[in-house]
């Protein structure tokens, strides 16, 4: 049976790159009726930093080369550690358990937001593999960054996310899908190009519906 986990980081209730994720959700659930399906809202229930216990398992892993996920409890060793793999071994469960990992996020200067990141710091160790998943990655930008835009060399979101997978999950398969433009509703200096986000927003969301 296949798993979709299912991430929005949107500071916003109401935002294009959740308006994305959920829609995706709802064409990949209507094909896949009987699939398990897990959400978070990482804005909303927003995943603790890192702690120190958090490097002690992570260089405990290292110095003993495990890089079978199902072993990584073995590092606890103190009271502070076991606290951490309380908090970080569901959310790391989650993504073993999915076959397909949905993530809803707006770029917040010209990155990720901090709530992601956090999720991602939490379930990331070295050398581990997350090879045979598919990573989706829904989201929203003020401005313009696509190929041959003036913003293109500033985006740091997808091209993070991109080697982020790719170094650390050894996962090449990950899909992006972009509303662009969107402060164009917003800032009277850009107004003109509202008919570009429509564009976009129209594309995005049709590409979701495949």
């Amino acid at each position: 049976m296949s798993n979709l986990l299912h991430l929005d980081a949107s500071a916003r209730r109401k935002s294009f790159s959740r308006e994305l994720s959920q829609a995706y959700a709802a064409t990949w659930r209507a094909a896949h009726p009987d699939a398990g399906y897990v959400y978070r809202d990482l804005a909303a229930d927003p995943v603790p930093h890192i702690t120190e216990a958090w490097t002690e398992l992570c260089d405990y892993v290292l110095a003993h080369q495990i890089t079978d996920i199902s072993r990584y409890g073995e590092a606890v060793r103190t009271p502070a550690q076991e606290e951490a793999w309380k908090m970080l071994k569901p959310l790391l469960d989650e993504v073993v358990a999915a076959d397909v990992v949905l993530i809803g996020t707006p770029m917040y200067n010209f990155s990720i937001p901090s709530s992601l990141k956090a999720w991602l710091d939490q379930i990331t160790f070295p050398k581990m593999s997350l090879k045979g998943r598919s990573f989706v990655v829904t989201g929203a930008r003020g401005g313009a960054y696509g190929p041959g835009t003036p913003r293109e060399p500033v985006d740091h979101e997808e091209r993070y996310l991109r080697d982020f997978f790719k170094g650390h999950f050894a996962v090449e398969e990950v899909t992006f899908i972009h509303t662009e433009l969107t402060n164009s509703l917003l800032d009277p200096a850009i107004a003109h190009l509202r008919d570009k986000h429509e564009l976009s927003r129209e594309a995005a969301l049709a590409e979701v519906a495949r």
